[in-house]
């Protein structure tokens, strides 16, 4: 059973229908990337999955759940959290207090462990942790607006342009990490621009176009797909 499923579902913001049924499913332990330009519902799709956006039909079940139309708080503690597009990090508090308002909702005492573990992943942060978020580089923010999310102990990390604004050495830094993360045991939504680097880690892959699913699979075979390379590579492969 997959631990995510999103089956035919329609969002609206007034009149505008920006989500047009859309289908697909995140099995566990694997990484599903969710691909597209601007403006074609992948934000959209991830705000109604975490509860921020209603949605006008169709079903969404989590971990066996119906959490279409949830509350954001109640479908966090059934264990799924979102590394934001734009990081949302909070600037004038520290690097440790942003992380411990990632675990808010674990029992105190496995907050620390979780603190290590997240430090672990992103050494980076320990040497700042007194320091204020907003004081950190652009991929120091992005490290910690994912280690944030990951404090919450989710069973399903939805992860959000993760590679927006940043240096291509940093996007394949994060882009590695996201890959140990999974290989530890989570499960990771990723809804991304940049196909290239997305599909090199994902397993399976979903191009949006106009608020519906245009193309899925194997993300290795998305990665050979010549609509895929036109419309998103760049036109060119390597190999091709």
């Amino acid at each position: 059973m997959a631990l995510l499923e999103v089956r035919d579902v329609h969002v609206a913001m007034g009149a505008q229908e920006i989500l047009r049924g859309i289908s697909l499913e995140v099995p566990e332990r694997a990484i599903v990337a969710v691909l597209g330009g601007n403006g074609v519902g992948k934000t959209t799709l991830m705000r109604a999955i975490s509860g921020i956006y209603g949605i006008k039909s169709g079903e969404i079940r989590f971990d066996g759940r119906e959490i279409g139309n949830a509350k954001s708080h109640e479908i966090v503690r059934l264990g799924l959290a979102q590394a934001p597009e734009g990081r949302q990090i909070f600037g004038t508090m520290t690097v440790r207090e942003n992380l411990q308002l990632g675990g808010i909702a674990i029992p105190p005492g496995e907050t620390a462990a979780l603190l290590d573990k997240s430090l672990e992943l992103f050494p980076v942060l320990k040497a700042r942790l007194t320091q204020k978020a907003g004081s950190l580089s652009g991929g120091e923010q992005q490290m910690l607006c994912i280690a944030r999310a990951l404090m919450a102990k989710p069973k399903l990390l939805l992860l959000d342009e993760p590679s927006l604004g940043l240096a291509p050495k940093v996007v394949k830094l994060i882009f590695d990490l996201v890959k140990r993360i999974r290989d530890e045991g989570a499960t990771i939504l990723i809804v991304e621009q940049n196909a290239k680097a997305a599909l090199k880690v994902a397993d399976t892959a979903y191009v949006v176009e106009g608020g519906k699913i245009a193309v899925s699979g194997p993300a290795a075979d998305l990665a050979r797909d010549q609509r895929v390379i036109d419309a998103y590579l760049g036109g060119h492969a390597k190999g091709h």
